[in-house]
């Protein structure tokens, strides 16, 4: 695996290995030994092409994620929300699919989100810290100030992250 560094502190790129031949592939989706973060639990998600999921973040209990996509391909943002950070208030954001084996470790203090560009986009996302309900929240997609320039211009958004809020709700 070759991981390389973003210009936020924790964010990075990894580049996984994948061995193709006559039946299908074999794909190193994560080594601890390599990326250096304990996961607690992993999750799946599928969606459409042109859903966006997110940007959500946990206030309280915050979560490191390891993001990586077994078919189809996404638009993947996150929003640095820490608020000591030099790029606070900043976005990243990148094209992941299940072709070129790229994952990425967004670290805790981030919000997070995708919108799938593929007819069906399966992801599966490591997280270093459980679910807390509780602290659970998001940050609108389309934030004006965030001005994150997503991909698709019919998005599918669910009703709970249509209540999302602005950057600025929490970080005023």
């Amino acid at each position: 695996m070759k991981i390389s560094k973003t210009k936020f502190k924790g964010l990075f790129i990894i580049q996984s290995k994948k061995f193709d031949d006559s039946r299908g592939y074999f794909r190193e989706l994560y080594l601890e030994k390599s990326i250096k973060k304990k996961l607690k639990f992993i999750v799946a998600s599928k969606s459409k092409k042109n859903v966006v999921r997110g940007l959500h973040l946990q206030l309280k209990r915050p979560q490191g994620k390891y993001v990586s996509v077994i078919k189809g391909q996404i638009f993947d943002v996150a929003v640095d929300c820490r608020i000591e950070s030099n790029t606070f208030g900043k976005h990243f954001s990148i094209f992941l699919d299940d072709q070129d084996c790229k994952s990425i470790y967004i670290p805790r203090g981030f919000a997070h989100g995708f919108m799938g560009i593929k007819k069906e986009n399966i992801v599966v996302y490591g997280c270093d810290n459980y679910r807390d309900i509780e602290s659970e929240t998001g940050i609108m997609w389309n934030d004006p100030f965030l001005n994150i320039n997503w991909p698709l211009k019919k998005p599918i958004v669910s009703n709970k992250d249509k209540k999302n809020k602005s950057f600025h709700f929490y970080f005023d």
